[in-house]
């Protein structure tokens, strides 16, 4: 059994790493809010511009624009969404497992190049295969956690579409986690490049007859563009969600179990405690034992 000092010094120790971990929650609390309104807001606009554009693709007979051509999968981009920091459970490793997954599997045979929102994701594929070479594509795109706007995930979204639209990329695909609640992210694999067609539905056709202007052709050309943006900018708002939510659990957990460690702890300083007193005790009626006899 331990002695008393080193006993004390790990409950201590503990002691101090539950006030970091407690504090880390409540940090996360406060920016999960704040994440989540984000994100709840966002998604209304975000499923009915993919609405609005799904139902005017329906209407024409072909999709032959330069976001939807469909080509022979030879160069694959991988975007992988993670956080700069960890203590966040598996919410980092989830998304670094799936692009390796997809990258090694599903895409095995083409040339596969990975886009790391973040830095645990950019430290992962840095020294790889996969990793950025000689292209236009951002190198630092981790610095967008630092100032999350409409604005800057735009620059990011326009680099890909100008990849795609130049023919340096045949698929772009984005792996995220998605926000569900606060103790749950659900790991997405979204293809953002090209751009899928519609799902037929019986449901939802309309037999109304709209008058476009200027033409069903030229608004889908604005609204993809647009749509793509409003795609990629979803996923950043839901990975920030997620990462907060993931981090506050994982906190929480450790909160917990730096308590029960410290109970136990407890428990044995006390018996550690009791064992040495009750062996002065011996030696003190031994030793009184001894001077009588």
């Amino acid at each position: 059994m331990a002695n008393l000092k080193e006993i004390r010094n790990r409950i201590t120790s503990i002691s101090s790493t539950k006030q970091i971990t407690s504090a880390m929650k409540m940090v996360s609390a406060a920016k999960l809010r704040r994440a989540q309104d984000a994100i709840t807001q966002m998604r209304p606009y975000a499923n009915k511009l993919q609405e609005i554009l799904s139902n005017l693709s329906a209407s024409l007979d072909s999709s032959d624009g330069v976001y939807s051509t469909e080509r022979e999968v030879k160069n694959v981009l991988i975007v992988s969404i993670t956080s700069n920091r960890g203590l966040c459970g598996g919410f980092n490793n989830n998304v670094i497992k799936t692009a390796k997954r997809l990258a090694e599997n599903d895409f095995k045979g083409a040339n596969v190049t990975v886009l790391s929102i973040g830095k645990k994701s950019s430290d992962a594929f840095k020294n790889t295969s996969y990793g950025i070479k000689g292209t236009m594509l951002p190198r630092h795109a981790e610095t967008i956690w630092d100032d999350l706007t409409f604005e800057n995930s735009s620059e990011i979204a326009e680099k890909l579409m100008s990849q795609f639209k130049e023919g340096h990329q045949d698929k772009i695909v984005v792996i995220y986690n998605q926000f569900k609640n606060a103790a749950v992210q659900e790991i997405v694999t979204e293809q953002f490049l090209p751009v899928l067609p519609p799902e037929s539905s019986e449901e939802n056709t309309s037999t109304t007859d709209y008058i476009f202007e200027p033409n069903k052709e030229f608004i889908i050309q604005e609204l993809i563009p647009k749509s793509l943006k409003t795609q990629l900018f979803k996923a950043l708002l839901d990975s920030q969600a997620s990462e907060h939510g993931a981090r506050m659990t994982a906190m929480h957990k450790a909160t917990d179990n730096a308590s029960d460690l410290i109970d136990d702890l407890k428990l044995s300083y006390n018996k550690a405690r009791q064992a040495a007193i009750t062996g002065e005790i011996l030696e003190i009626v031994g030793g009184a034992e001894a001077l009588n006899s």
